[in-house]
């Protein structure tokens, strides 16, 4: 009995031992299996034609090259213009569950060269707030006469309770002016007048006043024509 016992014993380890090697030889064979299938698939990927490739990947390279370029022009078409924020105000409205903030803001935009405007935006964000200014602002560009880095003639505007005089001046004066009037001048390209503000001083009124000097600015072109006289004879 002992003796069949241990025959029995000996029979299972052989057969356990067996399964063992076997198992290893499994493994073994997978995973070079496993590392030869990466290798085959991208020859096989490469080997295809044209026609027969995946198209996923290029229309997402195509996609991305063209987001590319919109980001291009977009870039592009904000260097042309300097931004300048003249005031960012906040308001709060009491609801049942507490305080609700609101945002307004007043930008005004210019190119350098003579041509600006002026945006107003609310919003609930400060930066969606400044985005809308922006827009508008872009939507509602006039030209300014500049003449050697100064307006042509003295004019006075006015918006409401606000008035601002607006003078030439010599080259080297600079920009005699504070708040948004600076603002403005900087961003049509003017590097020396002399200002004067009148009355209110609300910056939205002092902004609006600003642009009633500009739109009331007499261009040299125009009025050489209908003076006929030259363009030079008329500047002097």
């Amino acid at each position: 009995m002992e003796k069949m016992l241990k025959a029995d014993g000996v029979q299972s380890d052989e057969v356990q031992a067996g399964e063992d090697q076997a198992g290893e030889v499994q493994a073994d064979e997978a995973s070079q299996a496993s590392e030869k299938l990466p290798a085959d698939k991208s020859l096989r990927e490469d080997q295809r034609p044209a026609g027969d490739r995946p198209e996923g990947r290029g229309r997402r390279g195509r996609g991305e090259g063209r987001d590319r370029d919109r980001s291009r022009d977009r870039d592009s078409t904000e260097k042309e213009f300097i931004e300048k924020l003249v005031k960012l105000n906040r308001t709060a409205k009491v609801v049942k569950g507490g305080r609700r903030f609101s945002f307004s803001a007043l930008t005004v935009i210019g190119d350098r060269k003579g041509n600006v405007g002026y945006g107003f935006g609310k919003a609930n964000d400060v930066s969606e707030a400044i985005r809308k200014s922006i827009e508008k602002a872009k939507r509602n560009m006039i030209p300014m006469p500049v003449k050697n880095g100064t307006i042509p003639h003295e004019i006075i505007g006015v918006f409401k309770a606000s008035r601002v005089l607006l003078k030439p001046a010599c080259s080297g004066t600079g920009i005699i002016a504070g708040g948004a009037v600076r603002a403005i001048m900087e961003a049509g390209g003017v590097t020396d007048v002399l200002s004067k503000s009148i009355g209110s001083a609300s910056q939205y009124n002092v902004v609006k006043a600003t642009f009633d000097c500009i739109s009331k600015m007499m261009d040299a072109r125009t009025v050489a024509k209908n003076r006929g006289k030259p363009l030079k004879e008329l500047w002097g």
